[in-house]
């Protein structure tokens, strides 16, 4: 879009152009799991075994209920109810609250919620983690 000598303006399209799904191992959910950058078409093109949830920021919205939301509807459009772990890497009330109000969802669709009770201890901070075996 013109606006006038030397001042141009592209439009910019957040749709993701039709394709056929990618299969992974495994698939970090970019940006912290916020929702500006991944929604339904991110979970129905980009299959996945295991999801890494990141975020632990509430007030950014980190992780994102939105995005949660996001994996059960693009799921639920799979061809296959192949097993799918999602991995929190922390503990976030969001998380929570999804996975006590959507658990039923879960398991109708196959995905498991990997929770953590180990703790890892390197130099003087400790964290939680978990074992990941594929």
């Amino acid at each position: 879009i013109s606006k006038g000598p030397g001042n141009t303006k592209s439009a910019k399209s957040t749709e993701v152009p039709p394709g056929p799904p990618m299969y992974l191992d495994l698939v970090y959910i970019p940006n912290h799991s916020n929702s500006k950058n991944v929604d339904v078409e991110f979970f129905k093109r980009v299959r996945s075994s295991y999801y890494v949830v990141s975020g632990n920021d509430s007030a950014a919205e980190e992780p994102s209920r939105a995005v949660l939301d996001s994996l059960l509807e693009g799921k639920a459009q799979w061809d296959s109810n192949m097993q799918v772990t999602l991995i929190p890497t922390h503990d976030s009330e969001v998380m929570r609250e999804w996975y006590q109000e959507t658990h039923e969802k879960q398991q109708d669709l196959n995905i498991m919620v990997l929770a953590s009770s180990s703790t890892v201890v390197m130099q003087d901070e400790s964290f939680l983690a978990c074992k990941i075996e594929l």
